[in-house]
């Protein structure tokens, strides 16, 4: 009753998880982050993995996911440090643009623009806007674009947790399954023989 607990929670888990993701995706997508969304392709791959590993009892899978998990935890958490400017990450302010477009726009996260209560002034006859670009003034935000970030990445690196957990101890469970199914006699272990038919017709000589 406890495995199969588990494995239906690690499925929701990963069904937030990629609602999540997706969500985050097209919003990347929106504002050409580049860098996050191809965090975020390969973290739907492992959740996909995680979810066929869950419902298909396969431990290595989980494995997988588990240290996947590990890795997107330590993404989210340089997220939530770049975007809160904390210790020399103030220093790469001006860069911000080259790590998470690549140098390929000088676009920055969708929310700048259209995060809630913000209201975008563009600026006529401007100097400093490059070629094929404008520049504008955004005020009013109730809340900036830097803390929704955060708050993605904060949601995000919640549910890693839960779901690190589970599917470490899923994975734990599916392989003492393996082991016992081995000790009694599984077919991995003692090759199967098909049973072998005997004929208990006798031939006997004829007389004649």
């Amino acid at each position: 009753m406890g495995k199969c607990d588990g494995r239906v929670t690690l499925v929701a888990i990963c069904s937030l998880q990629l609602m999540a993701a997706l969500q985050r995706q097209v919003f990347d997508f929106l504002g050409y982050q580049w860098a996050p969304i191809l965090a975020n392709f390969l973290h739907i791959m492992a959740v996909i993995l995680g979810i066929f590993g869950t419902v298909q009892f396969r431990s290595r899978y989980l494995i997988l996911y588990a240290v996947w998990l590990v890795l997107w935890v330590g993404w989210n958490s340089f997220i939530i440090c770049f975007y809160l400017e904390v210790g020399h990450l103030s220093q790469v302010r001006e860069d911000r643009d080259f790590l998470m477009t690549f140098n390929t726009s000088l676009h920055r996260s969708w929310w700048m623009e259209h995060g809630p209560g913000c209201l975008v002034t563009p600026v006529l006859d401007s100097r400093i806007a490059p070629d094929d670009h404008h520049v504008i003034t955004v005020s009013g935000c109730l809340l900036d674009y830097q803390y929704i970030e955060v708050l993605s990445a904060a949601l995000q690196v919640l549910l890693a947790l839960f779901g690190f957990v589970y599917a470490c101890y899923l994975s734990k469970v599916f392989q003492d399954d393996e082991d016992s199914f081995d000790f009694i006699g599984g077919f991995e272990s003692y090759g199967y023989q098909p049973p072998q038919k005997t004929s208990h017709l006798q031939l006997q000589p004829l007389y004649t």
